[in-house]
């Protein structure tokens, strides 16, 4: 047993050394897998490494204090490794968590730069038109009674998309900061869906659709605000619209099954890409074909119709989801459905 302190510094390196050298390999080669695992292989490290310092500085002399050494150490690692272990469970959910959130704000981000580059783009287009008309107004180029009503009607027209638009940005201002406020209420879908049936049956008919409601005898009741969920149909029913042929039809229906209500709006319209359904409810998302929110006008112009619809159901619990059929899409609305004593 050595006892001049460069031995002692010698044989405790040369125990030591080679467990750490190990360890190093093990880290190498567990980095891939679980932090579970580095966090009980970092902790496991200097404690065998002490260990086999001190067999080392023992001279494999199994003493009264080495013993007294192996118990401390025996208690100490099973202490910390477990304890090492909890601690690499909770710091693997942090980092996924943290994960997570950077890769939503990423997402968040590339929304928003999507929709300040749509809607620049769609608010040009009617301030253009609306500047044209008043120019040609006010320079006299347009002075028969006919042209001039004509042109008053096409600016009105434009002024009110561009207020549209202008409700559709504050609108999803407020969902995306989290600043919405919904009074909740008991709201029987039934009576919902005849209004914004009759709401939306005279663009339908103007389009050549036929528009049509199919519900139960019973009541649908859930908990919301009948303004947001009138939005969210008014929407779907408005995108609808826009990307049903004339000749279409779409059909609004209402149901309740397993503690939730849902309403369903069928068209028979030319259905949504498989590349585009993942993101149709994305802010400001048009898509690649004419089935993209707001191709023709008639639906929501600043393409943000399906994403408030979306960020409103969120608002009461609900889910939403497109999918295609065989003739046409079909958007779905999930909320959870009130009972008897009033709680969902």
């Amino acid at each position: 047993m050595p006892t001049d302190t460069p031995s002692l510094i010698g044989y405790a390196l040369a125990g030591s050394l080679p467990v750490v050298v190990i360890g190093a390999l093990l880290l190498r080669y567990t980095r891939n897998r679980t932090m579970t695992t580095s966090m009980a292989v970092l902790v496991l490290i200097p404690t065998l490494a002490t260990l086999a310092g001190v067999v080392a500085v023992s001279g494999l002399m199994f003493t009264h204090d080495f013993m007294r050494t192996a118990v401390v150490l025996a208690v100490v690692t099973a202490v910390t490794v477990p304890a090492a272990i909890l601690l690499g469970r909770e710091q693997a959910r942090a980092m996924v968590w943290e994960r997570e959130m950077l890769e939503q704000e990423r997402a968040a981000e590339r929304s928003r730069r999507e929709l300040v580059a749509w809607v620049s783009h769609d608010l040009r287009t009617p301030l253009a038109g609306i500047r044209a008309m008043g120019e040609a107004l006010q320079d006299g180029v347009v002075a028969g009674p006919i042209d001039v009503a004509r042109y008053a009607d096409r600016i009105v027209r434009e002024t009110n998309r561009l207020s549209a638009m202008v409700d559709d940005l504050f609108e999803m201002s407020k969902i995306n900061a989290g600043a919405l406020r919904l009074q909740m209420e008991p709201v029987d879908l039934r009576e919902l869906i005849d209004e914004v049936l009759a709401a939306n049956q005279p663009t339908a008919e103007k389009a050549h659709i036929k528009l049509s409601a199919r519900q139960p005898d019973d009541r649908i009741v859930v908990a919301g605000s009948d303004r947001a969920l009138g939005r969210v149909l008014t929407n779907l029913v408005a995108n609808a619209i826009a990307h049903t042929p004339p000749g279409g039809r779409i059909d609004i229906s209402a149901g309740a099954e397993d503690g939730h209500a849902w309403t369903r709006v069928d068209d028979t319209g030319p259905g949504i890409s498989e590349a585009d359904l993942p993101r149709i409810f994305e802010v400001a998302y048009r898509g690649s074909t004419a089935r993209s929110p707001g191709a023709d006008g008639l639906g929501s112009s600043s393409g943000m119709g399906l994403a408030i619809a979306a960020g409103l159901v969120a608002a009461h619990s609900g889910d939403i989801s497109a999918r295609n059929r065989e003739d046409g899409a079909s958007f779905e609305v999930r909320l959870p459905l009130l009972g008897a004593n009033g709680e969902t």
